[in-house]
């Protein structure tokens, strides 16, 4: 599977959002991934090996 992603790519989460929708655009990349919700604009930032696991696919990068 590819898990490749840079800033502002957007990738879908195994998990839907509790808006509905299941893709995010990442926002910050560190040591913590910030991601952003293309729905509703509600930002979250996960740990990296958190994210990895959450990550379903990138949809475009």
């Amino acid at each position: 599977m590819n898990k490749e992603y840079k800033l502002g790519s957007i990738v879908t989460m195994k998990k839907p959002h509790p808006c509905g929708s299941n893709e995010w655009e990442i926002v910050r990349i560190g040591v913590d991934i910030k991601i952003k919700c293309t729905s509703c604009g509600r930002c979250i930032m996960l740990p990296r090996i958190e994210f990895n696991k959450k990550l379903k696919k990138v949809v475009s990068i």
